[in-house]
């Protein structure tokens, strides 16, 4: 079995905004050339997430503004008391609505390989949710099989 790991970069434009990477996944199992496995697509951050879900502009609209309802920026949250946390560096963000958002997604996905291509249905894309932006963000993807 063989094993690729890769590490996807992008900048991230706005506070909360819905990335489209599967591209950017294929690519990484085109050039594995595996035929069948598996792809494990890993957040690496605390204010970011990743789902599987239909990229379409309207349902994205939709999505920033449930999850704004879900965990609203202006709500008070012990996490954003930042004179009263320990060991806090100057250009610490107030961002305990992004946590709670990312906590209520999911830091990973996993996608089959069957024939040199992701098995997502017609629909389907892997999302990922930036939720404290802007930042420099990172996705690990770990690509396995045969």
């Amino acid at each position: 079995m063989a094993i690729v790991n890769h590490i996807i970069e992008l900048e991230t434009t706005a506070g909360i905004e819905v990335y489209d990477i599967t591209a950017h996944i294929q690519a990484i199992v085109s050039k594995s050339n595996l035929q069948n496995g598996q792809a494990l697509i890993f957040s690496r951050h605390t204010t970011t997430a990743l789902a599987i879900n239909e990229f379409e502009p309207r349902l994205m609209q939709d999505v920033k503004a449930y999850l704004r309802k879900l965990a609203p920026e202006a709500d008070p949250y012990l996490h954003n008391d930042l004179h009263l946390r320990p060991n806090i560096p100057p250009d610490e963000p107030v961002n305990a609505h992004a946590h709670l958002m990312a906590m209520t997604l999911s830091t990973s996905e996993i996608v089959p390989i069957a024939n040199g291509k992701l098995t997502l249905g017609t629909y389907q894309a892997v999302l990922l949710f930036e939720l404290d932006g802007p930042r420099r963000r990172s996705v690990f993807c770990q690509v396995w099989g045969e």
